[in-house]
């Protein structure tokens, strides 16, 4: 008999719904929320009461989408954290009456652990044991992943993550909310010629706070001698500020492969879409003779696939919650 997961993701501004079918993707959609450019960052209040407008029509367009009826599935398995706590709310709200409804067990599932799963949604999947780079708006991890639900964090960012040094970057240039992509698209027509110094933290740790400290003062002061900076070096500045997050990222992912001995990288989370940060990590892996795995961009941002992989895993083993469960803002791996 088959395997039917419908999962759910709502951690943060973008509603997703998924069905998998032993193992397989049948259909991954997402509703967007294009009110948090407005303020430069999610508006938690606002993402909440989106999601309410968005996860009937998205569960909806997932299960016709796969060509499925609600009754082929085994079971629900929804995102619980870490997130925004009212966006997660009316995801497991929803997870909860769903399953209630058709009598069906509920997973679980771990947003961070999910995203390095995403790894599973299709070809080619990473051996275990690999490593992976884990980076988003909300978390930069170095993760060992020894199985499917085994995991071990090597490294975590002990302020800041690698995505809110982007967003935070771009606010300070004027560009739209989410400005990760717009770095990345202007960084493509310019050069690294302004030199940000690296953070000198743990072995294994990350911190971007200091960095957009400078990034900052660096701004304020060369606006102060020339107004118009910003506008005549826009492609430049982008391209020295996503130079020095990416070089970051991978002198840390080098070490930590050193470290453990182990061959097969991975990269996973919103940032591993930026495509320095793609192209590094597979001219690092045929310098260093390693195996690299990047998911496809599909996979990259918050999506239910990767609730539905992990889920589908959770299911083998019958990692069961009961109607009790509640969202957690803040979740290890």
């Amino acid at each position: 008999m088959s395997v039917i997961i419908l999962a759910i993701e709502s951690s943060c501004d973008d509603t997703s719904a998924a069905i998998l079918q032993d193992g397989v993707i049948l259909s991954n959609c997402v509703a967007n929320q294009e009110i948090h450019k407005l303020y430069g960052g999610v508006v938690p209040e606002a993402a909440s009461r989106a999601h309410q407008v968005n996860i009937v029509p998205v569960v909806d367009a997932a299960i016709k989408k796969a060509n499925i009826k609600k009754s082929d599935i085994s079971a629900v398995a929804f995102t619980r954290g870490p997130g925004l706590i009212g966006s997660l709310l009316v995801g497991v709200s929803f997870a909860k009456a769903f399953a209630m409804s058709l009598d069906i067990p509920m997973i679980e599932v771990n947003h961070m652990q999910a995203h390095i799963l995403a790894h599973f949604a299709e070809d080619p999947k990473p051996p275990f044991p690999f490593l992976c780079l884990t980076v988003s708006g909300g978390h930069t991890q170095l993760v060992r992943v020894n199985d499917s639900l085994d995991m071990e964090l090597l490294g975590t960012t002990l302020d800041d993550a690698a995505g809110e040094a982007f967003d935070k970057t771009g606010k300070l240039l004027g560009l739209d909310y989410p400005a990760g992509p717009l770095i990345d698209k202007y960084a493509k027509l310019g050069n690294p010629v302004f030199e940000f110094t690296e953070p000198k933290v743990g072995e294994l740790d990350f911190s971007f706070s200091g960095l957009k400290t400078s990034i900052l003062y660096f701004l304020r002061k060369k606006i102060k001698e020339n107004p118009n900076f910003i506008e005549e070096n826009l492609n430049d500045i982008c391209a020295s500020v996503q130079y020095r997050i990416v070089s970051i990222l991978l002198s840390k992912i080098k070490v930590a492969a050193q470290k453990t001995e182990l061959t097969h990288l991975a990269i996973a989370g919103g940032v591993s879409a930026n495509s320095a940060l793609r192209a590094g990590l597979r001219e690092l892996g045929e310098e260093m003779g390693w195996s690299t795995y990047i998911p496809r961009f599909e996979y990259c941002t918050d999506n239910a696939a990767m609730i539905a992989v992990t889920g589908y895993f959770k299911y083998l083993k019958k990692e069961f919650v009961g109607q009790d469960v509640v969202p957690v803002a803040r979740w290890s791996v």
